[in-house]
């Protein structure tokens, strides 16, 4: 098999050129006295050994053995074909190109002088024994330069073209003069500050090494970064209509103005976030908001990109140098390639934070989860069972003085075990609801209004819309269910409600409604808020995190004296949660 790319390019010219000779063969002679039966048959092997050697060619078949049968195919072709047409009076002088213009790209020189001499002796002495003297010296004193020169310039093109696909020009930026080792070290130096850039999950050092890495890379291209003033700007918990950016690292900036905050709707700042393109900008001292920064007077050279991957932007990095023509074409190249990797690395950093958080979060939700369990034990059938245990002692000490009253109060007894044993299985319900995981979200919520009526004597009304059942995901039913649940608990216990309505519906097209509305007293949100640290409960902070495992909106519709509601939206789609997180 041949792997080099120059003989199977030519190996193609070949086929394809052959093809257009066959073609020119044919028409030639039908376009005369007709094909007889011998060309027809001529021409259909000559078809077939085309066919064949274009098979091979595209499965990489090809090989020396088989350019040597080519040639020598299409020299036997020609001299059939040469030999009808002189039998038949029809001057197919020049079919004998066919060998000749194999021989010259598969053989170069060599190949065409060969070719060139067998035509001449085959065609020569095939004419020389059906065609009179006279009647050759005309066609031989034409077709004869026209060999030559055919086929001295398919070798010629033959062999440039081999050498081109063989030995590709070196450019002359290859012959440079060996790197000196204080090129080397430098070039070490970007190497291992890429690597500790995509290496580092940690934050600050994310944002230190990419301005390290973006004045090396400088460095790199000759530039003298003395008096390089670089910084990365990040955005603030402010909305995304009106982002603010801090200065989160820095390099050559006074303390003064590290402390400094741009609203970033002014100036290049603006146009950089509103545009998410990198800008260049001369004497920054003018600017609507870096203007007052002090560290960049000096500078009359601002290049500002931005950090930005996909929907999620970060801020803003720039470079500042007292030479206005400091930031040629190339080096602003080079601050692209260290922008996007700056960009992945703070992505990167992100979400190991946010990883992190979430693992803290998850925590803290587990310890708090014990507690509440802990806390239900102490306040329910812990001192159900205590009761229950005193009671049992004093029936005892009443069995031999008053056995009337000692059976009363074995009734009593058996009645506050039995709504003991509720509470268990009210508690072990809300635990683990088994009949969310076999029957679904609909029959845990009638469950749990169920087990709230025997139990507390709470009045819970379900209205479920089948349709949303049939959109919502099965692992997001769980999450809605625990959101109701909470929300109906905290209406029980805090609430002193008569009636608590759980509405679940389809909003619009990707969207479902949650609604927990109780007639009890209300509260004052902001309150509960406000006294979170103090309060043994978690029951807001518990919703507001179980909504945000949807990618929904929660809202609180409460005041004192008019009763609450718990309202949810929830997207039923990727497309609706994205709609939601634009505010869409």
């Amino acid at each position: 098999m041949d792997r080099n790319g120059a003989p199977v390019l030519i190996d193609w010219i070949v086929l394809t050129v052959r093809w257009v000779l066959i073609i020119a063969v044919s028409l030639w002679l039908a376009l005369g006295e007709g094909i007889n039966l011998p060309a027809l048959i001529v021409l259909i092997l000559a078809v077939m050994g085309n066919l064949t050697a274009s098979a091979l060619a595209a499965f990489n078949r090809t090989s020396q053995v088989f350019r040597i049968a080519s040639v020598l195919g299409d020299l036997i072709f020609s001299s059939l074909m040469f030999y009808l047409a002189l039998s038949g009076d029809r001057g197919l002088i020049w079919v004998g190109l066919f060998p000749l213009i194999s021989g010259a790209f598969y053989f170069q020189w060599i190949g065409a002088a060969l070719a060139f001499v067998a035509n001449v002796f085959v065609q020569g002495g095939i004419a020389f024994l059906l065609v009179p003297l006279d009647e050759m010296l005309l066609p031989v004193a034409v077709m004869l330069p026209v060999y030559v020169l055919v086929g001295l310039g398919l070798a010629y093109l033959s062999q440039r073209l081999e050498r081109t696909l063989r030995y590709p020009k070196r450019s002359r930026d290859n012959a440079r003069k060996p790197i000196d080792e204080k090129e080397l070290d430098r070039r070490r130096t970007i190497y291992e500050l890429i690597s500790e850039l995509t290496a580092t999950l940690s934050y600050q050092r994310v944002l230190e090494t990419s301005q390290d890495l973006g004045a090396h890379a400088l460095e790199e291209l000759g530039a003298s970064i003395d008096r390089l003033a670089s910084a990365v700007m990040l955005f603030t918990g402010a909305s995304s209509d009106s982002p603010e950016l801090s200065i989160a690292s820095a390099r050559r900036f006074l303390p003064a103005d590290r402390n400094l905050v741009f609203p970033g709707v002014r100036g290049i700042l603006a146009q950089v976030i509103e545009s998410g393109n990198a800008m260049f900008k001369q004497d920054p001292r003018g600017d609507a908001e870096l203007g007052q920064i002090i560290s960049l007077h000096e500078c009359r050279a601002l290049y500002v990109l931005p950090l930005r991957t996909g929907l999620d932007a970060y801020g803003v990095m720039l470079f500042a140098h007292p030479d206005p023509d400091f930031f040629t074409s190339d080096r602003r190249d080079v601050l692209e390639i260290v922008r996007n990797q700056s960009t992945i690395a703070i992505q990167n950093a992100r979400l190991y934070e946010a990883l992190e958080f979430e693992k803290n979060r998850m925590m803290e939700i587990q310890e708090e989860s014990r507690k509440k369990l802990a806390s239900d034990l102490h306040d329910g059938p812990t001192q159900s069972i205590s009761a229950i245990a005193m009671r049992v002692n004093f029936a005892r000490r009443l069995m031999d003085r008053d056995p009337k009253s000692a059976s009363e109060e074995l009734f009593k007894i058996e009645e506050l075990a039995r709504r003991t044993t509720k509470e268990i299985r009210h508690m072990l319900f809300t635990l683990r609801p088994l009949v969310l995981e076999s029957q679904g979200l609909v029959a845990a919520l009638e469950s749990m209004a169920d087990k709230m009526s025997e139990t507390y004597g709470q009045d819970v009304l379900i209205q479920v819309d089948p349709r949303v059942i049939e959109l919502l995901e099965s692992g997001k039913q769980g999450v809605v269910f625990y959101i109701i649940e909470e929300a109906v608990n905290n209406a029980r216990k805090h609430a002193q409600a008569n009636h608590i309505w759980v509405r679940l519906k389809l909003l619009r097209e990707g969207l479902s409604y949650l609604e927990v509305e109780d007639d009890g007293r209300g509260f004052d949100p902001s309150e509960v808020d406000a006294s979170y640290e103090t309060r043994g409960s978690l029951g807001m902070i518990n919703l507001r995190e179980r909504t945000e495992l949807l990618n929904g909106v929660l809202r609180i519709d409460a005041a004192k004296g008019r009763g609450a509601r718990i309202q949810v939206i929830i997207p039923l789609t990727e497309e609706a949660a994205d709609r939601i997180r634009r505010g869409v």
